[in-house]
């Protein structure tokens, strides 16, 4: 039960820190240092500004905005809701499109204000998802400091046609010549895209593709094709799963694109079962933190497991290890047994061994899980290739090197042996969005537009097609690639006619070109390429996969981080700024360790009085290669490993302040996600986290979260005073016991006529992953502080996600009235600190209807509307910051300074291009106030006013905010309560439905659904 469950953020929080107590007191925890940003009483005296000045500098509409929106959308885009005329001042419109950058693949919808982009959503209608790297990628278009804006040759610019004519020229003497041409790509998952690839290759026999992922999953790809005979990856059916076993598949995460989803959707409490899920793994996953069972165990054990999982389902004996989880394997077997066709294994070690055993245990299953009809085209990269290519040209084989969109120089292992290899290629091109240090080493470096600003298309899995198309005339002098492929073809056809032909002969089946691209989207039923599974010699597999695992003292497991991925967007502020799901940590990657290992090896995370989280710095050393990294201490991290995020260390053409972490590819060798016989060594110096963990808690308050077990909620009354898992919060009156509802010190707002807005969120399909916030910081006009201010405390997310662990005995007192025996009594006090359950919950401005906050400002800058909503009033605001210290929640943010047009702040509000991404129907705040959450009124209003002119009431459900809207897994609904029948309506009513910290009835128009979670009791 949740009462009897102590949570907490951090482990200073559970052993009750002094400096917890402090910062828990304090909301605003350091003074500022004003002299550093506005100069000296003097200057600011003399200091004059004109009434054009101030326009100018306050205006976000600049000159690079008017160049590139001046024509308006491209001519032959179409709109997803309606196609103009021309553009109207004022109104937004919205194209449907699809993101394919190598790593990240979705379906989305792009917002437009007077021809500038500035807004991705999900096309759900294509059920189309977005991740936070997704709804940031917005703001890569306006990125001028990294985006290649002309074609150059050795760094000189220069023009198309001229680089045409002397490629061209060498291309065709290197055919001559029959030396090898390599056009090295990312995963495109283009089919219109590959058939221009397909005849590139006919046109120049000489030439081969190699398809280069730099995070590989390419031995997921090669088991698929050894069973099912074509290169791809499976798909999984997760919505239909009764029990689901993941060694280490972060499939809430990256793996294979992530399955969040259909996750989800399989965990519905109101249908009375869920999917039962176990994890196990070594780091702590966002896919560990919303299981149902999470079991550590170090890397080398998550594979001796499969093995084991293998032998107790089959009763097979095979090569394996004992393992210390092994009894629970067999508690997992019997579960899987009991789904069978219905249950499903997963694996995230990218070892085609592994990933053997795992389709091997599913053909056992017969698992109808797997789905191998509907399997997926990206992660199509080889590293083995990749190697061959680097081989071929240190020997003289390769004469010319094309790349797309790649940077082998930073994320290759051996990325040093690629760049030295280089200076023995004669013809070196590369066609690229960014600059990157690949690009760099290259005779030619060819620009290419942006997602947002071209034509093109995607199939992501079998029989789903996506249209890619511009939302805005191209900034730079840029062309596309399969331009530049078909005119180095000899061909004449322009790439959207190829596209166009392409789409009719092969796709649309007669339907029209014009829906198509109007939709974003088009499905169509693939003749079934699944060929009989071929059989899998499990024995010899199962061996080879034994002597491939090299159990070690210390094993490292690397993998992605929520807002990085790969690295592509690392000089994305939003990204750099978005607080990582688990660490709360921003700005940063750093070694994960478990709490005995860090005590064994002497590394300590203190923090200090204001909040700030310090760490000791770690060389790792792997295979002879050594880095060194800051340590994080982990709860949940498994004992005898470490983990270590790719996608940082990036520092050719960043902005100064985006480059920060540690390039961990070095670490990397073979592609493989696991590395043995690691070595750590404490050294000196002192790393400064920009963490928010400690920050805005509150953290030790009862009735923050309410868990409960599946069944419990389908056998216990939930507001039974004793046993209810819903319990409403009750307050002493009059010597009695009663409901705090029923006491108030205030009257009622009337709210039965009008609108009157909630927003509901649901804890048990809330995974964490953040995409909200990155839509909340894109919708509002949020800034990006930096991680100096950040590590201080002073962020601006108006949008959060506490994470929460939790312990079932919080002291020996509680475990003796419990009953427990020494060992159950040691386990609750600290084997629940080193695998604790977690729990995410999302909380911005609760929007009292009692507020705190209001009746404490002394200018009535915040005040509540007849809507619901809790409002500020900007220029009324005088800082005083009284309705922050009032709040409960710690959800208000102090504008400490001024973020737009200031050189101290380098981000995408003080340049041009930047601020193009800024949504002009959300004022850019000045310094000095207080900001939060507005529930997006602008949205709201818009919604009104768009059924007021049609003459019609507000559609149900038709209400919407970013975050709402952002919500892959709808944890988020927003609507009006008024309507009953408005989903949200039902949402408020029903037995999951609880305030937070409703004992102190401020009434909240926030309101959160009990998380349930499968304890596969029911």
């Amino acid at each position: 039960m949740a009462s009897n469950k102590k949570y907490w953020k951090s482990v200073e929080e559970l052993k009750g820190s002094s400096v917890v107590e402090t910062l828990n007191k304090n909301e605003f925890v350091s003074d500022i240092a004003t002299d550093d940003f506005l100069g000296d009483k003097e200057t600011l005296e003399s200091s004059s500004t004109t009434r054009r000045d101030f326009l100018k500098y306050v205006g976000f509409t600049t000159a690079a905005a008017s160049l590139a929106a001046c024509e308006g959308p491209v001519v032959k885009s179409i709109p997803y809701v309606v196609k103009p005329n021309d553009i109207i001042s004022g109104v937004a419109d919205w194209y449907a499109t699809s993101i394919a950058d190598g790593y990240d693949f979705a379906n989305v919808l792009i917002k437009t204000r007077e021809g500038r982009p500035i807004q991705i959503m999900p096309n759900k209608e294509a059920n189309g998802t977005t991740s936070a790297r997704v709804q940031a990628a917005i703001l890569s278009l306006y990125d001028e400091k990294l985006r290649l804006k002309e074609p150059t040759k050795n760094g000189e610019e220069i023009s198309w046609s001229t680089a045409d004519k002397e490629i061209a020229l060498k291309l065709n003497d290197l055919k001559e010549a029959g030396k090898q041409v390599v056009l090295l790509t990312g995963t495109m998952a283009s089919p219109s895209t590959d058939k221009i690839i397909a005849e590139f290759l006919v046109a120049h026999p000489n030439a081969k593709q190699v398809v280069y992922d730099a995070v590989s999953e390419d031995a997921a790809a090669d088991a698929f094709k050894a069973v099912y005979g074509r290169r791809a990856l499976p798909n999984y059916k997760l919505q239909n799963a009764e029990t689901i076993v993941s060694f280490g598949a972060d499939f809430l995460g990256d793996f294979h694109g992530g399955f969040e989803k259909q996750f989800v959707a399989g965990r519905k409490p109101s249908a009375g079962k869920m999917s039962y899920h176990v994890q196990i793994e070594s780091n702590m996953s966002l896919t560990g933190a919303n299981a149902d069972k999470r079991l550590v165990a170090k890397p080398s054990n998550v594979v001796f497991a499969l093995l084991n999982l293998y032998k107790e389902i089959t009763g097979d004996a095979v090569a394996s290890s004992a393992t210390p989880i092994d009894t629970e394997i067999k508690k997992i077997a019997k579960a899987l047994k009991k789904a069978g066709s219905k249950g499903v294994v997963m694996t995230g070690v990218n070892d085609v061994n592994a990933q053997l055993i795992s389709l091997a245990i599913n053909k056992v299953l017969n698992s109808e899980i797997l789905d191998t009809d509907n399997s997926l085209n990206i992660r199509q990269g080889s590293f083995e290739q990749v190697q061959n290519v680097i081989s071929d040209m240190k020997s003289g084989n390769v004469g010319g090197l094309l790349t797309v969109n790649i940077d082998p120089s930073y994320s290759l292992p051996n990325a040093t042996e690629f760049t030295e290899a280089l200076a023995k290629v004669d013809l070196k091109v590369a066609l690229s969005v960014e600059n990157n240090e690949t690009v760099n080493a290259m005779e030619y470096a060819l620009p290419s537009p942006h997602f947002l600003e071209s034509w093109g298309d995607t199939q992501f899995s079998e029989g789903n097609f996506g249209l890619v198309q511009p939302t805005i005339q191209p900034l730079f002098k840029t062309r596309q690639i399969q331009d530049t492929l078909l005119k180095w073809s000899g061909s004449t056809t322009a790439y959207y006619d190829y596209l166009k032909d392409s789409w009719t002969a092969d796709v649309l089946e007669g339907s029209s070109w014009n829906k198509a691209l109007h939709n974003g989207f088009y499905s169509k039923k693939e003749a079934n390429k699944t060929s009989t599974a071929s059989a899998i010699a499990v024995s010899e597999i199962a061996s080879a996969l034994k002597k491939s695992t090299r159990a070690s003292e210390m094993e490292l497991n690397l993998y992605t981080k929520t807002n990085l991925g790969d690295g592509k967007q690392a000089n994305n502020p939003w990204l750099q700024e978005f607080p990582d799901p688990i660490t709360r940590a921003s700005w940063d990657n750093y070694l994960t360790m478990s709490m005995a290992d860090a005590r064994a090896l002497g590394f300590e995370n203190p923090v200090k009085d204001n909040g700030a989280i310090n760490g000791d710095y770690a060389k790792v050393s792997v295979n002879g290669t050594e880095v060194v990294v800051p340590v994080m201490i982990q709860p949940g991290q498994a004992n005898g490993s470490v983990g270590l995020s790719l996608g940082f260390g990036k520092t050719f053409g960043l902005k100064e302040e985006m480059q920060v972490g540690v390039n961990a590819y070095p670490l990397y060798k073979g592609g493989n996600n696991i590395q043995y016989n690691v070595a750590i060594e404490k050294v000196s110096g002192t790393h400064k986290f920009a963490c928010t963990q400690v920050q805005k808690t509150i953290a030790g308050r009862h009735d923050i979260l309410k868990v409960a077990s599946l069944k419990e909620y389908n056998t216990v009354a939930p507001k039974d005073h004793k046993n209810g898992w819903n319990k409403p919060a009750y307050v002493s009156y009059d010597h009695k016991e009663v409901e705090a509802k029923t006491i108030d010190l205030w009257d009622e707002h009337n709210r039965e006529m009008g609108h009157h807005f909630n927003l509901s969120i649901d804890l048990t399909s809330c995974t964490g992953c953040g995409a909200c916030v990155v839509a909340c910081h894109a919708e509002n006009n949020v800034p990006v502080v930096g991680k100096n201010e950040v590590r201080v405390g002073r962020d601006m997310h108006w949008l959060r996600i506490d994470r929460y662990y939790s312990s079932e005995v919080e002291t020996r007192e509680d475990a003796k009235k419990l009953g427990l025996s020494t060992a159950e009594t040691y386990k609750g006090l600290e084997t629940e600190a080193e695998n604790p359950e977690v729990t995410f919950q999302p909380m911005m401005c609760q929007h009292c209807n009692h507020a705190p906050c209001e009746t404490v400002c002394p200018v009535a800058a915040t005040t509540h509307g007849r809507q619901g909503q809790n409002q500020m009033t900007y220029n009324r605001c005088v800082g005083t910051r009284y309705c922050a210290n009032n709040c409960p929640y710690r959800v208000r943010r102090f504008n400490w300074f001024k973020y737009a047009n200031n050189n101290e702040f380098d981000f995408h509000m003080n340049n041009e291009y930047g601020k193009m991404v800024l949504n002009p129907d959300v004022v850019v705040r000045a310094r000095g106030v207080m900001e939060k959450c507005s529930m997006c009124i602008q949205m709201t209003q818009a919604t009104i006013l768009k059924a007021k002119k049609e003459g019609r009431p507000v559609d149900t459900d038709e209400f919407e905010t970013a975050c709402s809207t952002a919500c892959t897994t709808g944890a988020m609904v927003f609507g009006d309560v008024n309507n009953k029948e408005d989903q949200v309506a039902a949402l408020a009513e029903d037995k999951r439905a609880y305030h937070v910290l409703d004992y102190l009835q401020t009434k909240p128009n926030v309101v959160y659904q009990v998380k349930v979670v499968n304890t596969n009791e029911a």
